[in-house]
C-alpha cells in the first residue's frame, strides 16, 4: 500500500494562537472562579481527588514517619488568669518547631485546642502592634477557656534552622521545600495540641490571618482533625497567596484556594476579609460560591463570613470577630467575648532559643534536606504496587492519557484541552511507530531509522512535541509563582506524547511502539511509565543516571525524584513487558 504522507504546514505565529500552554498562562494574580458543584456526590469526588492532590503537591504522599516529638519548655511566664510557655519539638528528627502555648488557669475539664499561625509580618507569632498581635490573640483565647499554641513559620524566630525562602531545582526534584515543610509542621503542631492531656481532641481548630490563613487552609483540607477555623484576609479569587511558602509545584494546576476553602465544609468556619487587600470582593464573589459546598450539606449555618474597612490586618475588630464565631461553636455560648487589654511580655522572654544554642542534635540546613531525600527514597522503595507509583509519578508530570485525540489540520488536538501538537502521519502497514526527536519532526524525518521505517512501508508519527520544531513559541515562564499553575516543557512534552500514543491507539493499532534519539528517549520513558496501555519503547535512553544533575539538566520535572524518579519508570516499563 502506497504510503499516504500529511504534513505539518502550520506556521509558529499560528501556533502561538492555537496552543493555549502558550497563551493561557495562570500565575498567583489570574482571576479564578469556583467550579460549580450540582450534587454532594460531585463535591465528594472532587474532594477526594483534591486531598491527593494537595498532599502531593507538599510533598506530603505518602506523609513521613510521625517520629517523636520530644517537646522541650524553655521558659515559662505565671499571670493570674493564664500563663505561657516557649515550647520547642521536633517534627522530624532534629527539625525543631517553636511557639508560644497558652493556657488559662481556673479552667476545669477537657478543653479546645487552637492553633494560630501568624503570616508575613516582622515579627511572626510575636508581632504586637495595631494591625496583628498574636500576644494579644494568644492570651485573650486562653482567658475565653482555649488551650493555644501559636507557632512559627519556616525561617521565623525559634524556626530557624532554614531560611524562609529558598528554592533551586535540585529541591524543587524532591519536592522539598517551604510549603510542604510548613504543612507538615502544622500537622505535627496538631500532633501536639493532641499530645496534651487537657485537650479536648473533638475540638481542635486553627486560625491565621495572610500566609497564616493559608496554612490554615491547608491544614484543614489534609488533616481531618480540625474541627473549626477561621483563615482572615487571604480567600481571594484574585491573589492566590505571594510567597513561595504559599506556592509549590502544581499546587494550583486546576484548583484555586477557593476549593482549598471549601475542603473545610461542612464544619464550621468564618471567612474574614477586608475591603483594603485583595479579599475585597469576598462578600458579592468568594464567599457565595464557596458557601455553596456548605449548602450541600445542609450545613450553611456552619460558615459565616464578615468584612471591615481596613488594610491587610489580623487586628482587634478581625480578632473579635473570630472571638465570637468560636463561642458560638466551639464553646456553645451566645455572649460574643470582647478582647481585653494584654500585659505586653517582652520578645525574649518568649523565645526558647534567645541567647541559648539550638538541642545538640539540631540539624544544619544541608542535614534537613539530605534527611527528607533519604526519607524519599525509603518510602519509594517501598511502594510497590504499580498503580500506586503510577500515581505519584503521574501527579509530577501532570499528564493523563486521553479519552480521544483528533488529527486535523496536520495536527493532534486533546479532546478538552487547548493543546496543539504538530504532526506528520504516514499510514503504512504493521504497529505504527511514533518516532521522537528533541528537534521535533523535521529534524526526525532526516533519521535514517525513519528513511528505513517508511521503506518498511511502517506506519510513522512524526510529532513537534511541545516548544520543538514548529511548536516553537514564546512563553512567559517569568509569569509569578509559574510552576504553582504550570508545568515545565518536559512535562509538557510526556504529554504529548501521551496524546500520539492514544491516538495511535483510536486507529486500531494492538500495540504502539516508540523510536527516537537524543532527549526525546527520556520523555518516552516516562511517558510508556505512565501509560494505562502497554506501550514498546525500541529503544532506552543512554547515559541517563537518574541523578538529581540529569534531570535538571535533562529532564526538569519537579517532584519526579520525590515520586521515586528513573527507579520508579524502569520498574513500571519493565512490569508492562
Amino acid at each position: 500500500m502506497k504510503a499516504k504522507l500529511m504534513a505539518v504546514a502550520l506556521a509558529a505565529t499560528t501556533l502561538m494562537a492555537q496552543d493555549s500552554r502558550n497563551t493561557n498562562v495562570p500565575n498567583t494574580d489570574t482571576h479564578v472562579t469556583m467550579p460549580e458543584y450540582k450534587t454532594l456526590a460531585d463535591w465528594e469526588a472532587r474532594r477526594k481527588q483534591l486531598r491527593e492532590h494537595f498532599l502531593s503537591a507538599a510533598g506530603l504522599n505518602p506523609m513521613p514517619e510521625k517520629t517523636p516529638l520530644n517537646p522541650r519548655i524553655f521558659g515559662h511566664t505565671d499571670h493570674k488568669d493564664y500563663t505561657i510557655d516557649n515550647v520547642v519539638f521536633e517534627t522530624m528528627p532534629g527539625f525543631y518547631l517553636g511557639g508560644n502555648l497558652y493556657k488559662p488557669k481556673g479552667k476545669t475539664g477537657k478543653l479546645p485546642g487552637l492553633l494560630i499561625a501568624h503570616g508575613h509580618w516582622i515579627y511572626g507569632r510575636l508581632e504586637n502592634q495595631q494591625l496583628d498581635s498574636m500576644p494579644t490573640q494568644g492570651v485573650n483565647m486562653a482567658r475565653q477557656g482555649y488551650i493555644v499554641f501559636a507557632y512559627d513559620m519556616i525561617g521565623y524566630n525559634d524556626t530557624a534552622q532554614l531560611p524562609h525562602e529558598f528554592d533551586g531545582k535540585p529541591e524543587r526534584l524532591w519536592t522539598y521545600g517551604v510549603f510542604g515543610l510548613q504543612s507538615w509542621n502544622s500537622i505535627r503542631a496538631l500532633d501536639y495540641l493532641e499530645s496534651l492531656s487537657e485537650v479536648d481532641h473533638s475540638r481542635m481548630g486553627i486560625t491565621g490571618a495572610s500566609g497564616g490563613a493559608t496554612q490554615a487552609m491547608v491544614l484543614s483540607a489534609l488533616d481531618d482533625r480540625v474541627a473549626f477555623s477561621s483563615p482572615v484576609n487571604m480567600i481571594s479569587a484574585s491573589m492566590q497567596g505571594g510567597c513561595i511558602c504559599e506556592n509549590a509545584y502544581c499546587l494550583r494546576r486546576g484548583t484555586s484556594n477557593l476549593e482549598l476553602a471549601a475542603m473545610m465544609a461542612p464544619k464550621p468556619m468564618l471567612v474574614v476579609a477586608a475591603t483594603g487587600d485583595w479579599t475585597k470582593n469576598v462578600p458579592r464573589e468568594e464567599f457565595p460560591a464557596i458557601r455553596h459546598i456548605w449548602e450541600l450539606y445542609g450545613k450553611a449555618d456552619n460558615i459565616e463570613a464578615v468584612q471591615f474597612n481596613l488594610p491587610h490586618n489580623y487586628n482587634k475588630d478581625s480578632r473579635e470577630a473570630v472571638y465570637a464565631f468560636f463561642a458560638k461553636h466551639v464553646l456553645s455560648q451566645t455572649q460574643p467575648p470582647k478582647e481585653k487589654e494584654v500585659e505586653a511580655e517582652r520578645i525574649q522572654d518568649m523565645l526558647a532559643f534567645f541567647a541559648r544554642p539550638m538541642p545538640a542534635n539540631a540539624l544544619t540546613a544541608d542535614k534537613v534536606f539530605e534527611q527528607w531525600k533519604e526519607m524519599s527514597r525509603r518510602q519509594s522503595k517501598a511502594i510497590t504496587d504499580p498503580e500506586a507509583i503510577r500515581a505519584r509519578l503521574r501527579f509530577a508530570l501532570a499528564a493523563e492519557w486521553p479519552e480521544k485525540v483528533e488529527f486535523r489540520e496536520s495536527a493532534l488536538y486533546r479532546s478538552g484541552a487547548g493543546d496543539h501538537v504538530p504532526a506528520r502521519w504516514t499510514v503504512g502497514q504493521g504497529d505504527p511507530v511514533l518516532y521522537l526527536h528533541p528537534d521535533g519532526a523535521a529534524a526526525a524525518a532526516k533519521s535514517p531509522a525513519v528513511t528505513k521505517l517508511l521503506a518498511d512501508h511502517r506506519s510513522v508519527l512524526l510529532i513537534d512535541a511541545f516548544q520543538t520544531g514548529s511548536a516553537k513559541a514564546p512563553r512567559d515562564r517569568n509569569a509569578h509563582h509559574f510552576l504553582t499553575f504550570n508545568v515545565t516543557d518536559d512535562a509538557a512534552r510526556v504529554q504529548d506524547i501521551l496524546t500520539a500514543a492514544r491516538f495511535l491507539m483510536s486507529t486500531g493499532a494492538k500495540r504502539v511502539e516508540i523510536a527516537g534519539e537524543g532527549n526525546a528517549l527520556v520523555w518516552a520513558l516516562f511517558a510508556a511509565a505512565i501509560a494505562p496501555e502497554e506501550i514498546h519503547l525500541s529503544a532506552m535512553p543512554t547515559g541517563f543516571t537518574g541523578s538529581d544533575k540529569d534531570f535538571a539538566t535533562r529532564f526538569y520535572v519537579p517532584g519526579l525524584q520525590r515520586a521515586g524518579g528513573l527507579d520508579a519508570a524502569m520498574k513500571l516499563v519493565q512490569n508492562k513487558h
